[in-house]
């Protein structure tokens, strides 16, 4: 029977042990290999999964593991260089095993923005950003604003999708920085995207209320939307006037 090495690839933006039905089938039946622990790991422990750390992964490596078939876990960058190096070593003589790529997770959409969140994290402890304040940075959302207007504006879309990072950028910046703020006056980047959810599901009922609400009517739903605006608008201001 020919040998197998499968490569295991799974998202490092989901929880561990969130694989597929296949991949949870391939972990339980064959022993897993890893180049060191991980949540996933202990992950698939837990589920009665056989894992062994090799610390120094090489094609070799893999290739000298007991058994017919061996899952290779990979780590949270897809371990390309390895994958790699294996494949050219079976193509050379491919009777030593066959490779199978084997995906157990994948990002969902909007995945990336929790780099973009972890890496404005990082920027938290750059000297220049730690001498900002919201009114310093203030003039750079217009900027960046304006640079995004002006990219759509002259029908530039690969402009736009760089300035619409800058945009991004500034949202993140701000709301890293609101976390630094004293008592209630404290909000953190889940609160502006919940408060953006909740603002969005009040204000499209004919989307999110239910067939009652369906329409198709233009006027009606600008009518809605304005006044539940209006209405959001009063509710703050009342807010406000307690303080």
């Amino acid at each position: 029977m020919t040998r197998r090495i499968v490569l295991l690839v799974t998202s490092p933006r989901l929880p561990a042990g969130l694989l597929s039905a296949e991949a949870w089938d391939a972990c339980r039946a064959h022993p897993v290999l890893a180049a060191q622990e991980s949540d996933q790991t202990t992950a698939l422990r837990i589920a009665g999964a056989e894992v062994t750390i090799l610390p120094v992964p090489s094609a070799d490596a893999l290739l000298a593991t007991a058994g017919q078939t061996v899952i290779w876990l990979a780590g949270p960058t897809g371990d390309e260089r390895l994958a790699r190096e294996l494949g050219m070593r079976l193509a050379r003589e491919p009777s030593l095993a066959e490779m199978e790529l084997m995906y157990g997770s994948w990002d969902p959409p909007g995945a990336r923005l929790l780099d973009a969140v972890a890496v404005t994290e990082r920027l938290s402890a750059d000297p220049w950003r730690a001498a900002q304040t919201h009114r310093s940075l203030a003039r750079f959302m217009l900027e960046e604003a304006r640079e995004a207007v002006e990219a759509i504006e002259t029908d530039d879309h690969e402009a736009l999708r760089e300035e619409l990072g800058d945009v991004l950028l500034q949202v993140l910046i701000h709301a890293r920085m609101a976390e630094e703020l004293p008592g209630d006056e404290r909000f953190t980047i889940d609160d502006v995207a919940g408060d953006y959810v909740a603002k969005m599901i009040r204000r499209n009922p004919h989307i999110f209320g239910g067939p009652e609400h369906a329409t198709d009517d233009m006027d009606q739903i600008l009518e809605v939307w304005e006044r539940v605006k209006a209405q959001e608008k009063a509710e703050r201001a009342g807010r406000r006037a307690e303080r």
